[in-house]
């Protein structure tokens, strides 16, 4: 399904409902959607709970979530749990990084700003874990390590950093720099993907995309909108992790009750992948059951040395939030629930695919517990564009060889045709026992790690004959650039007209420079203009817009 079939359908039905006191928006689903096939959703890679302990009715709760297996992730009657995400210690166990707060206290769930932050541990990923030790003050907390092997743990307005995951914890704060940009809805909810040169991206609950040269360094706001489907919701809760193919964005529309999946090759520019990413009703067991969680929120996902999703946690609540009250019988947890993992894949052809290929060969990887030779339904699979693939669509099968224990498939590619900001393509279908199999490949002729350039607006001072203008630029790309055009424009009664034009110099990762121009005596005094910054006006590869006053 096009973006803009997305953006027109989720746009034009809207309509609000009241649901237990708390107000609730439903957002009807395009049409299409119900086209897709198992696995064209982000949500059809959750499995079912692991059933870890006994099932029991003898815990806190209302009738939608009981009875449970309360080992799954973190609860207790005396505490309110929320967020938090995983990390596998060198010590082979578990390290849980939640927030909490007291059941009894007198605010019920609205004590939230007065939580504390814990570290828990198990010897498993999905619990029991047990709390070890209490860090500090702090909410919608966030663990990642940097470079040198330091935890950061991130919570609103600051991070706590300690040599290792036992502390002792030190308490920070973060420098953002929004470099002459609106700041989307605040900075708040923050989440973070480490680069393979151990520099670090962050998305804010806006969905503004940040970047730190070490992961505790400044952060700088590098676009002007939010990274989130263009359409009407109430975002927040993002996160986003890299694997080995791609970065990976999930969304909550909290008022909605409903997330998206996108995905990026550079963290900057995204794509709205169809269907929902979660929805209530993700926790289900074997038998069927289905823990109805009113609200998953602060999803986070643990990863495996690929950087692949393994497992997703989520802050739960069995009623609306306001209804949770001081010393009653509902309180708030983390769950975790497995992930279907994606598979390794290759694409051995070396030249762009376009219109006029025929064939597709892919490499799928055997990995521990996983036998391409054997596992596969091969008649099932789809392969190419993954909007395609996920409506039913792209190539199927011509002829599979082997590889030693991996396999080689040929895919037929005529009339496959991939979006042109595409730059991976995905696999689909089944195992032999009917489960869920997919994978994403990197697309040849695609330029995975590029420069990545940013300007702040024109510094202006009037001279004898028009204005001295400076310009700061910056590379946050984890490649040298190359020389590039400048320009500068604004805009009057619709019209574009060109103020300067320049050249910027190649830049070393992270590198700063700034960019000296001139101009003729084009504005009249104490009027602000709409100025736009572009690098590499060739294709308009990046822009800047802002308002200025040059002169006062």
């Amino acid at each position: 399904m096009k973006l803009k079939i997305l953006v027109y359908i989720l746009t034009s039905f809207f309509c609000v409902v009241t649901i237990s006191n708390a107000q609730i928006t439903d957002r009807p689903r395009p049409a299409e959607w119900e086209n897709l096939v198992y696995g064209g959703r982000f949500m059809d890679r959750f499995l079912p709970m692991p059933e870890l302990g006994k099932l029991t009715s003898n815990t806190w709760g209302a009738e939608n979530v009981l009875p449970r297996y309360i080992d799954n992730g973190i609860e207790s009657k005396k505490w309110s749990f929320w967020g938090g995400n995983i990390k596998l210690g060198d010590d082979g166990k578990y390290h849980f990084f939640l927030c909490g707060w007291l059941e009894n206290s007198p605010r019920g769930h609205a004590t939230w700003p007065n939580s504390a932050v814990f570290h828990a541990v198990s010897d498993n990923s999905y619990g029991p874990f047990v709390v070890k030790d209490t860090i500090g003050k702090g909410h919608n907390q966030e663990a990642f390590v940097l470079n040198d092997g330091k935890y950061v743990i991130y919570v609103i307005d600051g991070y706590y950093i300690a040599n290792d995951y036992n502390g002792p914890w030190e308490y920070n704060k973060f420098e953002f720099l929004n470099r002459d940009r609106r700041i989307i809805e605040g900075l708040s909810n923050l989440t973070f993907a480490q680069r393979e040169d151990g520099s670090y991206l962050m998305v804010c609950r806006g969905g503004g995309v940040w970047f730190s040269e070490t992961g505790i360094s400044s952060y700088n706001q590098v676009t002007e909108t939010r990274a989130y489907p263009p359409i009407q919701g109430n975002f927040e809760d993002p996160v986003v992790w890299r694997d080995n193919i791609q970065y990976n964005l999930v969304v909550n529309d909290w008022r909605g009750r409903i997330a998206y999946y996108l995905r990026s090759k550079d963290g900057i520019n995204w794509k709205t992948e169809s269907g929902e990413a979660y929805l209530p009703g993700v926790a289900k067991h074997l038998d069927g059951n289905v823990e109805d969680w009113f609200k998953y929120e602060r999803i986070k996902v643990l990863q495996d040395q690929y950087g692949r999703a393994t497992q997703a946690n989520f802050a739960v609540i069995d009623i609306a939030k306001r209804e949770d009250k001081s010393s009653d019988n509902h309180s708030s947890k983390n769950i975790g629930i497995p992930v279907t993992v994606g598979r390794l894949l290759t694409i051995f052809d070396k030249k762009q695919i376009s219109s006029t290929t025929k064939t597709i060969k892919v490499k799928i990887v055997a990995e521990p517990g996983f036998n391409p030779h054997e596992d596969i339904d091969i008649n099932s699979l789809r392969f190419g564009d993954p909007e395609e693939v996920n409506y039913g669509n792209g190539g199927s099968v011509l002829k599979t060889e082997q590889s030693g224990n991996d396999l080689i498939v040929t895919f037929d590619a005529t009339g496959n045709k991939f979006a042109e900001d595409e730059f991976a393509a995905k696999l689909l279908g089944k195992t032999c026992n009917g489960k869920l199999l997919f994978g994403y490949a990197r697309l040849p002729g695609i330029h995975f790690i590029e420069p990545i350039l940013s300007a702040r607006l024109p510094e202006m001072k009037p001279n004898e004959n028009g204005f001295d203008l400076k310009v700061e630029v910056q590379n946050f790309g984890q490649v040298v650039s190359k020389p590039v055009k400048l320009k500068i424009v604004y805009t009057k009664d619709e019209k574009e007209i060109e103020v300067s034009m320049g050249k910027i110099p190649k830049l070393k990762p992270y590198e700063k420079t700034t960019v000296n121009l001139t101009c003729e005596k084009l504005f009249e005094k104490a009027v602000k203009y709409d100025f736009v910054v572009i690098i590499n006006p060739d294709n308009k590869s990046t822009e800047l817009h802002g308002k200025l006053t040059p002169v006062q």
